[in-house]
């Protein structure tokens, strides 16, 4: 897996813009005391289950897979002159 510049801040970006897609889809309600872990795997479950993203091989989900899959994601969403892809 190769890691990206600016993977945390694409992560982080990328956590938030799935958050208001499942929230605006009504499907979930995101509590503050959520950790950004289990935010992010709901996130990317969803993603998956919506055939937004492509699934990982179960064996291969984790925290750190899962975080590079969601700023993958939000990469390519973003314009090709944006500061985060710099």
């Amino acid at each position: 897996m190769k890691k990206l510049k600016n993977e945390a801040e694409l992560f982080k970006a990328g956590l938030e813009a799935g958050m208001e897609y499942g929230e605006k889809r009504g499907v979930v309600e995101f509590e503050p005391t959520d950790s950004a872990s289990e935010k992010a795997l709901y996130v990317y479950r969803l993603l998956v289950h919506d055939k937004i993203i492509a699934p990982l091989p179960e064996e291969q989900v984790s925290q750190k897979s899962v975080r590079h899959r969601l700023a993958m994601w939000h990469a390519r969403q973003l314009p090709k002159d944006d500061p985060l892809l710099k």
